[in-house]
């Protein structure tokens, strides 16, 4: 298979950090801002267009939203859920965005049933490895299959940086390991934070012995300098002050990508590779505030960077990773994040939102929502890759 072809820009990026670390000193050039991952108009956001495996029988990734009273399929009174995105009780108002599903084009995704999905993974361990949006997707799966299970046989038990829900009848865990960036980041002289671009053991130890593992990583690499969470890079013994987000991306990805290769048997594991959730940030992260229903179209086709890396680093992997595409179906969904209701609030507060709140969450998700579609689509591809 042919790799893909590596981008001038990267090239030039990454020669200049190299200029950057022999000469001492480091251009604030090299530092790119915090973009969206979606150029929004006031109806319209930007199609992402990826590249589908053609073996697939049902492409889950293409079609349309579709109102079905019969959602969601839990309520927020689910116990595991966090108090920031449990938004009705949080006050709002609408219940709409909880009861859209998502049909794919030419084919369906089936309803999410607990007791059969339960059954399928029984004496399996599942873990969902990422950020605080993957946590998002992780407590909608939990609440997805709590439900059939008498609370005497249920438990979540943490361990430093996982957490794992107990199916104690069907010996089933489902975990989740706080790995944002997947590569470690550590603290260095001075308490200066390092991320070091080819390291990942600390990490990787907890996804050993694992039967299905649904990776994400991607927002935490486009922070810009006010909110990133390294000051510098490191690989191998050289350190940098700054590079482009994507140069270090495609670092991070590829000792990732190693790993997989070296420690992981495709007969023994599944992987899944998550697509990068949008934001819809734009206006200070107002742009989802008071939005009630799904968009209804493109308005044009556009390749975010952080997927051609992402792709890219899975072609060239032997072991076979699942790219699970949620990004344009989740693209439409401006309606489904939890804005000013990430916190229950007063009555004054409700009426004048912006005056009293800090900013509105258009990055995560409401529970129910948008993620509990993305594991009705995992539970869809699971059957499909059964080992």
């Amino acid at each position: 298979m042919a790799k893909p072809k590596f981008h001038l820009l990267s090239l030039f990026f990454f020669l200049n950090i190299l200029l950057c670390f022999f000469h001492g000193e480091c251009s604030s050039q090299l530092d790119l801002e915090d973009e969206p991952w979606l150029n929004e108009e006031d109806d319209e956001v930007v199609m992402v267009q990826t590249h589908h495996d053609s073996r697939n029988r049902c492409d889950f990734s293409i079609g349309k939203w579709v109102y079905d009273q019969s959602y969601p399929l839990y309520d927020t009174n689910c116990p595991y859920l966090s108090a920031a995105v449990t938004c009705q009780k949080n006050g709002r108002p609408d219940s709409d965005y909880e009861k859209w599903k998502w049909k794919p084009q030419g084919c369906s995704i089936p309803r999410f049933d607990a007791l059969d999905f339960l059954g399928r993974m029984r004496k399996k361990r599942i873990m969902l490895v990422g950020d605080s949006i993957m946590r998002n997707q992780w407590e909608s799966l939990v609440c997805l299959v709590q439900g059939v299970i008498p609370t005497a046989r249920k438990r979540v038990i943490y361990n430093g940086p996982t957490m794992a829900f107990h199916a104690m009848d069907f010996e089933i865990s489902i975990e989740f390991s706080w790995a944002p960036l997947l590569v470690e980041l550590r603290k260095g002289p001075e308490n200066k934070r390092i991320l070091h671009l080819d390291l990942i053991e600390e990490n990787a130890k907890y996804w050993r012995g694992v039967d299905i593992l649904v990776f994400d990583s991607a927002h935490w690499w486009t922070h810009s300098d006010k909110w990133s969470s390294w000051d510098y890079f490191m690989e191998r013994n050289n350190l940098f002050k700054s590079m482009n987000p994507m140069v270090a991306y495609e670092k991070g990805l590829t000792t990732w990508a190693k790993w997989v290769d070296l420690n992981l048997d495709p007969h023994k594991t599944q992987v899944i590779f998550r697509s990068m959730s949008p934001r819809h940030n734009r206006e200070n992260g107002w742009k989802c505030y008071n939005q009630k229903q799904p968009l209804a179209f493109f308005s044009h086709q556009h390749v975010p960077e952080q997927l051609l890396v992402l792709q890219g680093v899975l072609r060239r992997m032997r072991f076979p990773v699942y790219l699970q595409d949620v990004t344009t179906m989740s693209a439409l969904r401006r309606d489904g994040h939890p804005s000013v209701y990430r916190r229950a609030m007063t009555q004054e507060e409700k009426q004048r939102p912006r005056d009293f709140s800090s900013g509105s969450d258009c990055s995560h998700w409401c529970l129910p929502g948008v993620p509990d579609i993305w594991n009705e689509m995992l539970n869809a591809l699971l059957k499909q890759r059964a080992l």
